[in-house]
């Protein structure tokens, strides 16, 4: 909403003598919607903080935003039975020697964000709500991972391998997932909004009501990937891999699909 109003396309109320620009909207979390936009950030909030900052990120139509509030309220309603086996200053020490396996450990809600997290293996783990935001998670394994209402916003997973993890409602906007391998993953309601998902492999993945909106998608691998109610509005889906999908219910406004391998599909 933002990038349309300054877009010159539309009459703002400007103060001619200041410059200065009205927004009819109540101040009061305004500065956690810059801090989003900025750096993709958001403090931890008291959940009636959290209620009323949703409503403004639904007026600015920040899904991204949007989604990420959603995801708070849903780990917070199962951290009482979701308890992790390890803290942050666990995972600090571990990630300082050279090889570091989480198979099955349970790190659900935890706070990774940020930290370098590159190669380490995370197969079969309980990571619930888990915080990646901003994590170097390259060439790192969650096959078969509980990873449901997880946060990668902005994330490096480029070349990561999810074949057969669970990610419903989880939030991947903005992450860098180049060749990444999603193959039969469960990402039902996730947010890619952004995502660079150049040759990405997504076959028979499940992406219903996934939000793609202005995802990198170019040389992906979708073949029978599940779309329906996908938003792929703006998304990049050149030279894209489509043999036997269903996009008659996907919103494809805007999309780019030049030199896409359609054979089959169903528009």
């Amino acid at each position: 909403m933002l990038a349309a109003m300054f877009s010159g396309r539309h009459m703002v109320s400007r103060n001619s003598e200041t410059g200065v620009v009205f927004v009819d909207r109540d101040g009061k979390h305004f500065r956690h919607i810059l801090n989003w936009l900025r750096n993709g950030t958001m403090p931890t909030l008291q959940d009636s903080v959290y209620q009323e900052l949703l409503v403004e990120a639904e007026y600015y139509q920040l899904r991204g935003l949007v989604d990420y509030i959603n995801t708070i309220f849903n780990r917070r309603k199962d951290e009482e039975g979701s308890k992790a086996e390890l803290s942050r200053t666990d995972i600090i020490k571990c990630i300082q020697t050279k090889r570091i396996r989480f198979r099955g450990v349970n790190l659900s809600g935890l706070d990774l964000s940020k930290l370098d997290l590159s190669f380490v293996d995370f197969s079969y783990a309980c990571i619930q709500g888990t915080f990646f935001s901003r994590a170097n998670l390259q060439s790192a394994k969650f096959r078969d991972a509980e990873a449901d209402g997880s946060i990668f916003h902005n994330a490096n997973l480029r070349e990561c391998e999810f074949i057969g993890a669970k990610l419903c409602g989880a939030v991947l906007a903005g992450a860098n997932l180049q060749s990444a391998n999603l193959q039969d993953a469960c990402l039902i309601k996730c947010s890619f909004c952004g995502a660079d998902l150049r040759s990405a492999h997504l076959q028979t993945a499940d992406l219903t009501d996934a939000n793609l909106e202005g995802a990198n998608l170019e040389g992906a691998n979708l073949k029978g990937a599940k779309l329906t109610g996908a938003n792929l509005k703006g998304a990049n889906l050149q030279r894209a891999y489509l043999r036997h999908v269903d996009l008659r219910e996907t919103q494809l406004d805007g999309a780019k699909l030049g030199g896409a391998n359609m054979l089959g599909t169903m528009r």
